[in-house]
């Protein structure tokens, strides 16, 4: 309990306390023992005062007493007794012979016969002091041997008197009292002086240091020396000039001379502890004023920018996934007002499994990271779906990780590149209706055939057994269902895929080209070696666009082993897992892609081809479709050997549909 109030108490008082606790208690000992030492001194001084009085009377008593001259000796020790300030002190004179009768004394009254009832031995050759009381007080009884040559004559008995003793005793502690009292009492006024020159400035840095934590930095600090002025400095006038002393900047640094040293602003005074302590804390209030300065101009030299940007700007805080800012463009865009972006988080406008966008940076990316995110899917207020490309950095904002980013609406040129890969696939199905006439054909002969079977049957009578009539009837429908597959692949390839992905089995893709152009490809002597891993994991991907990309790429094969004139004529395609993408490769026999033309190839309207057979838009095409799944296409080629198209794809998180 005493030691919580004493942490409860000022600095000052603390210090006050402990330095008259200390005095109070040293001068207690000093008291004590000086009291001991003066008391006894001035006790032992009086005793022997009084042995020199009853020895001068010794020394002259001697010659009255052997002259038996009473008068004399009275008259002598009445001398002594009143002799200038004796008589304060002296109680009684009385002198005795050896046999204790007395001889003289300076009692005027009958004398006390208890000063002779403790008699000192006769014989005793040394001065002897006792208490005694006479008559009421105390005195101390001083006795000496009046000695004349070798015989003894009697004893001198001197009486000091208790009082006195003690009245001079009292003014000797009181004297002593008042200086200890002084003394304590000028350590007091010390003690106080000190403490209020320690907590002072104390006092007015927390003072201070509250003004400054409320933001008011501009207020003079009374701490000493004359006061700063900012303006002065120039790395607070120029924020481009480093602060020599804050910014640690070393001399090997490719930077303007120094025009700081020595600084006017950071320095230190002579002084106590007190005084460092002030100056520390000034060049701390300085340092913060200059840093505040500077990320006020930063402040007003950006703002302008982030609140006019063209496209939506958000800060999204790391930790907590909400917003912490975004400017007119983004609440415009999103159809949220700045506040209600304040309490939302980045899963309200960007889908949780969306494989491309913020959310994927906050996992894969790290401090000081930027990345372009191309056609992520964000959904506005009330739920439109859109396609923005992103630009996000990793920064630090307002003391938080934070993710800015920007989100350009890219939604009308999405639609209008699904229009034109629309039109593409369209253009594909326009190439692929030679072979899909042979594929028709070949289930209506095979129709045909049984259905005229069947009619010659029944014209001519004949009495078909009932295994033949089955297995004619069976093929007849298994034919109309490879008709009807066919007819329904074409349909599912040339439907408008829609703008979100689903995950698909990247070999249902590949098996479809074939299920189409097979047959052409045997028609015409090529060969086609399928080598399809199973369980490979799914892609995020359309199946229709795949099989698109996939087409372009068989066909150009294609048409390059008919330009080559090598025998070998073969077309191959793999699928793999390859570093954790899922891979599928389009290898031919081909005449190859010079280096060239390797540069073009992916170009808009490139081609070698003849006029009339080949617009140049479907390796263009192919590219943006592979990058809008966030794919890698690489390419392969030898002239004369053949070429090679590997597609690379991230697997998708998802189970294939």
């Amino acid at each position: 309990m005493m030691l919580t109030r004493v942490r409860k108490l000022s600095l000052r008082n603390k210090i006050f306390l402990a330095t008259v606790g200390v005095v109070l208690l040293i001068s207690g000992v000093i008291a004590l023992l000086a009291r001991g030492i003066l008391v006894n001194s001035l006790s032992r001084e009086l005793e022997l005062r009084g042995t020199a009085i009853a020895q001068s009377i010794a020394e002259r008593g001697g010659g009255y007493i052997l002259d038996k001259d009473q008068p004399g000796l009275v008259a002598l020790i009445f001398d002594a007794a009143q002799l200038g300030e004796r008589k304060a002190l002296v109680a009684y004179i009385f002198l005795t012979d050896n046999e204790g009768h007395l001889l003289a004394h300076t009692f005027i009254r009958p004398f006390p016969k208890e000063l002779l009832d403790t008699r000192n031995p006769s014989d005793s050759q040394e001065s002897l002091s006792r208490p005694v009381s006479v008559e009421g007080y105390d005195a101390v009884d001083i006795s000496v041997p009046i000695q004349e040559g070798i015989y003894t004559l009697g004893r001198v008995h001197v009486g000091l008197k208790q009082s006195h003793i003690d009245t001079l005793v009292g003014k000797l502690r009181l004297t002593f009292l008042g200086f200890i009292s002084l003394v304590v009492v000028i350590i007091f006024l010390i003690a106080l002086g000190l403490s209020g020159y320690v907590v002072n400035p104390l006092s007015k840095l927390t003072k201070a240091a509250e003004s400054i934590s409320r933001g008011r930095l501009d207020q003079p600090l009374d701490l000493g020396g004359p006061p700063w002025n900012p303006v002065e400095c120039p790395a607070y006038g120029d924020t481009d000039l480093p602060c020599w002393h804050l910014d640690e900047l070393g001399p090997d640094r490719d930077l303007p001379p120094r025009t700081c040293d020595p600084c006017k602003f950071y320095r230190k005074r002579s002084g106590d502890e007190v005084v460092q302590l002030a100056d520390a804390f000034a060049n701390m209030v300085w340092s913060i004023k200059l840093y505040r300065h500077r990320l006020r101009e930063s402040e007003e030299r950006y703002r302008p920018l982030f609140d006019a940007n063209p496209d939506p700007f958000l800060v999204l805080d790391v930790s907590s996934r909400r917003f912490l800012d975004a400017n007119p463009r983004a609440q415009e865009l999103y159809g949220y007002t700045k506040r209600e972006f304040g309490s939302m988080t980045i899963t309200d406008i960007e889908p949780p499994d969306s494989y491309v966008g913020v959310q994927r940076f906050l996992q894969d990316g790290g401090p000081g990271d930027h990345v372009l995110y191309a056609k992520a899917g964000h959904v506005t207020r009330g739920g439109k779906g859109i396609f923005v490309d992103i630009h996000a950095t990793m920064a630090h904002y307002r003391g938080k990780d934070v993710v800015i980013f920007s989100a350009t609406d890219v939604t009308g040129l999405v639609e209008k590149d699904a229009q034109l890969i629309q039109a593409s696939k369209m253009k594909t199905l326009g190439e692929m209706s030679a072979g899909m006439a042979h594929e028709l054909n070949q289930p209506l002969n095979a129709i045909k055939l049984g259905s005229d079977f069947l009619k010659l049957a029944a014209e001519n009578n004949l009495d078909l057994p009932r295994e033949r009539f089955q297995q004619v009837a069976f093929e007849m429908s298994a034919q109309v269902d490879r008709a009807a597959g066919i007819i329904s692949h074409l349909r599912e390839f040339g439907r408008k895929s829609e703008l979100i992905p689903d995950a698909v089995d990247i070999n249902t893709p590949v098996r479809g080209v074939f299920t189409i152009i097979g047959k052409q490809l045997a028609l015409q002597n090529i060969t086609v070696e399928l080598d399809l891993a199973e369980n490979l994991p799914p892609v995020l991907a359309h199946s229709n666009r795949l099989e698109q990309v996939l087409f372009n790429l068989v066909v150009n094969a294609r048409d390059a082993i008919l330009s080559s004139q090598r025998d070998v004529a073969e077309i191959g395609i793999r699928s793999y897992m390859e570093d954790g993408s899922v891979v599928v490769s389009v290898s031919d026999t081909g005449c190859g892609i010079s280096p060239q033309d390797m540069r073009k190839i992916f170009e808009p309207f490139f081609t070698t081809k003849r006029a009339g057979e080949g617009m140049g838009l479907g390796l263009a095409i192919s590219y943006g479709i592979i990058k809008d799944y966030g794919g890698e296409i690489q390419v392969g080629s030898e002239v004369g050997e053949g070429t090679t198209f590997k597609l690379l794809f991230p697997p998708s998180q998802r189970e294939a549909t």
